[in-house]
């Protein structure tokens, strides 16, 4: 394809040439732009193409390439024959500038062809994490050669047929094509007062550079009109790109004008600039700060809602673009708006741009109730939420946690479970280490909605004062804004948040780098941002709470293994320059307290600390072992046909497929999709797919306008990465995932920001106009509210919507030794399946991290495991199997053995609650009992260092089954166990790490 210079702007062009007289040679050159095939990786994506008129020893070229990447002289020029695809050897470069390239070689085929790549690389790092070397000059031509070609006067000329790129993805053409230093020149001799100039531009060409003039802009000038096509119902983007050509331009303001037509109005409010203000993730007003250095572009992404009744027509009226305290200028806006119209405001279509408006929606930002849990319930202090009741003292702070869920966390009973032995305090220590006494206003509810209460505090003592805010949300949620102010100077030698528990409900522990498990009879940690651990989980399977220390500048680092490139913002009333800390002990008969200290210091007046936190009461919701059986994953891509003969019912599709090729950004294949999805509905088949946020494709038509936002959609950082992105992109990003077959090139978003509106509405936009079955997320990089919100588009499009979540072990350097289902744990609430993962040693771990950080019973989920295909024998203690078609382990197999047993009927009793029917005379086997009227499925698994033989110990009144009568059948299952049987009193024999799914009937 070829992409040629308008007529128009090839005559501007040789005008401007003949005007101005300090255009470099070349430069009205009528070279089309276009595109060519060859293998990138070998020779880099762009090059220009020569036409060599006759024989010679040596000829020369001058390339008007118009490069915008930097230090163009220090990247390698390779010169190819085209008719015999061999480097010619005896090429040298002459004068290299980002402008042109001159260029002296040896043509061995006149006439002919030949061709210059002038920006070759090779990729180094792993396959799915590239970062592109450019080669360095080398010299190839002999010296003898190069001598005498330098030496000859009037060396013939070569002429430059085309530039290309390897395809339009890579083209510079046309807002990547830079103008000459000459043109840039004689642009500002025509505005010789003007301190910075206006581009208004159509959204099919995004601003993409920073630093240099395109050449579209040189020809076209700077305009005092816009004139763009809009359809009735559209939201109609447009750019204005500001050039701040003579001095810097701070805090630019953009305002719109109505917009009216005959006898009709589109008012101002219905315009917009997506960089000035906006609505933030949480659903406040947004206003960013604009400024543009000297010298720089910045492009001012704007548009408008038409509406849907809006008579066709003209519509006139202006944007004005004005930095702080300078005269603004002009662009007057002429908008046809045609008669068709769009119901969706053009949605349905990624080149529109109209889906920018998604930055700023609210939609599902609301306290409205999101299954399971029940409206909350305020009596007097107490609030009550599914499971649990929250019991405030006179100081704000609970004094009561209760919980109502059963020990084996299948049903709710009557009696509470107390989780405190003392109610929660916020202790100040005065300059001697004694604990002042405060004088407690109480706590006040302010508002109350069926999934939230919010209420205040204040407490004082002496000069010093404590305000706090609270809020609970209907899944146990709880957030704590404290703030410590004092009238005069006081000095204390702590201040801390102490937490008593009773001992029986902290038998587990999780976080802070304690890798879950068994709670250790005493712990101590203290702050490191090398570190992602900000929060403690403390608990049983039916009764527990993490505790989160936050405070005013907490904002959600990166996760995963890019968490080092944007780690905590350490909370400074909680870290007090490395004196904070939190330590977990006994502290009297029964109690242990957890205590998070921040050491002494001087409150000064009208200095405030934030000691907030948050609280997370645990189970969230019941298990549902039923929809556990019913649902059985193959996570892949696959033809309905081969995934219906497997078992699964339920697919997750990843992306760099057919239907979902491009990472995070699933709306360039929505036909295939769908059509995928309708017949996966008509074989009683679920699709879920794969999208999160952690990072967005290059693939993305609005990338450019993303980038035109800062660093608040993608996060700042080193750049680098795959070609595409150091050519384009340019720097200051991070690199992310990367597809090789499909060159899918993604950019890591930043910890929070707008995209998560967009990432909401587009997740609505899917599940109703594509059906999706609900959602597949490969870690979490959003917050808890973002995930409140998609679980509520889901479930009001489609009910019976799943979401899962995927993470691999993060208990490393990169990671910031993070347990993964600590820092999930505020997600869990709303998603219905874990698939934790990849680097989980299911062979070496111990029962108790197995409950704690891969199962989630007690948190109200359960899930599968990966690595290695996992361990079935341990796994079905938990009620996990592996999923297909991953790590070579088939759990079609046990499936089988489910549906034989009748699974989905079967009452799951795990080896943590005393009710379990059947135990071992071993205490490292342990029995999981999946309990039906007359029958009963046992699953054992032994965490003995070796061979050992174990007897059950069965109650069989609670198990339901007469001991004379019943029989023990192993029944055969491929790489599990050989089909067998047992009487109720016979020693089992078991391997180390194995076991045995045995059928008592």
């Amino acid at each position: 394809m070829r992409h040629c210079l308008p007529l128009e702007f090839v005559g501007l062009a040789l005008i401007l040439s003949a005007g101005l007289g300090v255009i470099a040679a070349g430069a009205a050159q009528d070279v089309p732009f276009g595109t060519g095939t060859w293998d990138g990786e070998k020779w880099g994506n762009h090059r220009a193409v020569i036409k060599v008129e006759f024989k010679a020893e040596a000829v020369r070229v001058r390339i008007p390439w118009r490069r915008h990447d930097a230090d163009p002289e220090k990247k390698r020029i390779i010169v190819v024959d085209a008719a015999t695809g061999q480097n010619v050897a005896n090429a040298v470069p002459i004068k290299i500038s980002r402008e042109s390239g001159e260029i002296v070689f040896e043509p061995a085929t006149a006439p002919g062809d030949y061709y210059v790549y002038y920006m070759p690389y090779r990729l180094a790092g792993s396959r799915n994490y590239p970062n592109a070397k450019y080669l360095e000059p080398e010299t190839t031509a002999d010296p003898g050669w190069t001598k005498k070609a330098l030496s000859s006067p009037g060396l013939p000329d070569a002429r430059v047929t085309a530039i290309q790129a390897v395809d339009d993805f890579n083209s510079f053409w046309p807002m990547e094509v830079i103008a000459m230093s000459g043109e840039t020149a004689g642009l500002l001799a025509k505005h010789p007062d003007a301190p910075f100039l206006l581009f208004p531009e159509d959204r099919a060409f995004s601003i993409r550079m920073a630093d240099d003039l395109p050449l579209r802009w040189i020809l076209s000038g700077p305009r005092e009109r816009f004139e763009g096509k809009a359809v009735r119902g559209e939201f109609f983007a447009f750019q204005i790109g500001v050039w701040a050509c003579r001095r810097p331009l701070p805090e630019l303001e953009v305002t719109f004008s109505d917009l009216k037509s005959v006898g009709a109005t589109i008012p101002a409010a219905a315009l917009r600039c997506f960089n000035t203000d906006g609505v933030d993730w949480n659903g406040m007003p947004l206003r960013k700060t604009v400024d543009v250095g000297q010298g720089k572009i910045q492009a001012l992404w704007c548009g408008v809602q038409v509406p849907a009744e809006a008579a066709p027509g003209n519509y006139e009226g202006a944007v004005t673009v004005a930095p702080k305290g300078m005269a603004g200028r002009t662009v007057r806006l002429t908008i046809e708006v045609g008669p068709m119209v769009l119901a969706d405001g053009g949605d349905g279509e990624p080149s529109r741009m109209s889906r920018l408006r998604w930055l700023d929606s609210t939609l599902a930002a609301d306290d409205e109730i999101v299954k399971p849990f029940t409206p909350l319930l305020v009596t007097g202090s107490a609030v009550s939420c599914l499971g649990r009741t929250v019991t405030m003292a006179e100081s704000g702070f609970p004094r009561r946690v209760e919980s109502f869920f059963a020990p084996e966390n299948t049903r709710l009973v009557e009696k509470g479970r107390d989780l405190l032995a003392s109610p929660m305090a916020l202790v100040v220590e005065d300059a001697e280490g004694k604990a002042l006494a405060w004088t407690a206003d109480g706590a006040k509810f302010i508002d109350q909605k069926p999934g939230a209460a919010v209420w205040t505090f204040a407490n004082t003592s002496g000069d010093l004062r404590m305000d706090g805010r609270a809020r609970m949300e209907m899944d146990g949620y709880l957030e704590f804004q404290v703030k410590l102010s004092a009238s005069e100077s006081v000095e204390v030698k702590d201040v801390r948040l102490e937490i008593p528990l009773v001992e029986a409900a902290a038998r587990y522990m999780m976080g802070l780098g304690f890798k879950g498990g068994f709670r250790p009879a005493e712990f101590a940690w203290s702050w490191d941002q090398k570190k992602n651990q900000d929060a403690l989980w403390i608990g049983d399977v039916n009764a527990g709470l993490q505790i989160g220390l936050r405070a005013e500048n907490y904002s959600r680092p990166l996760n995963t293994n890019f968490y080092l490139s944007k780690p905590l913002n350490l909370p400074p009333s909680w870290v007090n320059e490395g004196k904070g800390g939190v330590s977990v002990k006994a502290a009297g008969p029964g109690i242990v307290l957890f205590a998070a200290t921040s050491g002494p210091r001087t409150l000064q007046p009208g200095q405030d600390l934030h000691f907030n936190f948050t609280l997370l009461l645990t189970p969230f919701k019941l298990i549902d072992p039923k929809a556990q059986w019913a649902t059985r994953f193959l996570h892949a891509y696959k033809p309905l046909d081969e995934v219906a003969a497997t078992g699964a019912n339920t697919l997750n599709i990843h992306h760099a497929n057919a239907v979902n090729p491009f990472i995070n950004y699933p709306f360039l294949r929505v036909a295939e999709m769908k059509a995928y999805i309708d017949d996966a509905h008509k074989r009683g088949l679920r699709v879920k797919i794969y999208n999160t946020i952690r990072e967005l494709s290059n693939r993305a038509p609005e990338i450019f306008a993303l980038r035109s936002l800062g660093t608040e959609i993608f996060s700042h950082g080193p750049g680098g990465g795959y070609s595409w992105l150091q050519e384009h992109v340019g720097g200051d990003f991070i690199p992310a995932w990367f597809v090789p077959q499909l060159k899918d090139a993604a950019v890591i978003n930043s910890g929070m920001s707008r995209w998560h509106n967009y990432y909401v509405e587009g997740l609505n936009w899917l599940a109703k106009n594509v059906e999706i079955d609900g959602l597949y997320i490969d870690d979490v990089a959003f917050d808890r509210t973002t995930m409140k919100r998609v679980r509520k588009v889901l479930d009001r499009n489609r009910p019976a919507a799943l979401i899962d979540l995927h993470s691999a072990n993060q208990y490393n350097p990169r990671d910031g030794f993070a347990s993964s289902a600590n820092l999930y744990l505020e997600h869990f609430p709303y998603i219905n399946r874990l698939w934790f993962g990849e680097y989980f040693d299911y062979n070496a771990l111990p029962p108790d991290y197995w409950l704690v950080e891969i199962s989630g019973i007690p948190f109200g989920l359960m899930g599968e495991m990966l690595q290695d295909g996992g361990n079935p024998w341990r796994g079905m203690i938990y009620g996990m199997t592996n999923r297909l078609p991953w790590s070579g382990r088939n759990p079609a197999d046990i499936w089988k053995v489910w549906d034989a047993f009748g699974m989905e009927d079967a009452q799951m009793i795990g080896y943590w609650s005393e009710s379990c029917p059947i135990t071992t005379d071993i205490p490292e086997v342990l029995a999981t009992v999946y309990k039906k009227d007359g029958k009963a499925l046992v699953s054992l698994a032994s965490w003995a260092k070796g061979p050992i033989m174990a007897r059950l110990k069965i109650d069989w009144r609670a198990l339901g089954i007469d001991q004379a009568k019943a029989r023990l059948r192993a029944p055969a299952i491929p790489d599990v166990q050989f089909e067998t049987t047992f009487a109720p009193t016979d020693p089992i024999p078991f391997e180390p790490t194995k076991g045995w799914i045995l059928i008592i009937e």
